[in-house]
């Protein structure tokens, strides 16, 4: 898929988060770049650290596992599967709508 035919989803909203070295943790869009970022260019997110993740309060195994699509909590979190987007079906929103609010409730820490 060309990064040109995106769409509002799959460039400004997450797919999946990453866990850095320091703890620290990035956003990722469905093209694995930070969150909002449109380019087609390698972007290393510990070059972009400081600008592009923070560290979270309240990210324990637990809330992992109920922000991946699989329930497996782990240092890189994919908040759904790749063959079931969020726009799929009314499911598979309302699954992802869920994950937001849980991400929406975390504090920087």
């Amino acid at each position: 898929m060309s990064i040109s035919t995106g769409s509002v989803r799959s460039v400004f909203f997450p797919y999946c988060m990453q866990k850095l070295d320091d703890g620290s943790w990035v956003f990722l869009n469905r093209y694995y770049k930070p969150v909002g970022f449109h380019t087609p260019e390698y972007q290393a997110y510990e070059e972009l650290q400081s600008k592009v993740s923070m560290k979270l309060k309240g990210i324990g195994q637990a809330t992992l596992a109920k922000l991946s699509y699989d329930g497996k909590p782990s240092n890189k979190v994919y908040l759904y599967n790749d063959g079931c987007s969020p726009t799929s079906s009314p499911e598979a929103m309302e699954s992802y709508l869920k994950k937001l609010k849980i991400l929406l409730s975390l504090q920087r820490g």
